[in-house]
């Protein structure tokens, strides 16, 4: 019997320019669900821990904050992006 593990994208996001563009994609996505789960998976590859005190944030809250189905507070998302040095930028379709 094979066993075939579930992907996890946050073992390859290892550096800026990979998350920013990560991050990127995701947010293009029409579904908000897709973009949190990316805020997910980068915070992972940062490690939870150091997000959430650098947040705020206690460290199970940043799990279920951004766990499949979770809707978190925008002020989250924001202290969560700004921990992470990113930010979300607009611009003209």
């Amino acid at each position: 019997m094979v066993k075939v593990s579930e992907f996890d994208p946050s073992a390859y996001l290892d550096s800026e320019e990979t998350i920013a563009e990560y991050l990127s994609a995701a947010l293009e996505d029409d579904d908000p669900s897709v973009f949190l789960a990316a805020i997910g998976h980068v915070a992972k590859a940062r490690g939870m821990s150091a997000i959430a005190q650098e947040s705020g944030l206690g460290r199970e809250s940043l799990y279920k904050a951004f766990a499949p189905g979770a809707k978190p507070r925008y002020e989250t998302v924001q202290k969560v992006l700004h921990s992470l040095g990113v930010k979300i930028k607009v611009s003209a379709a």
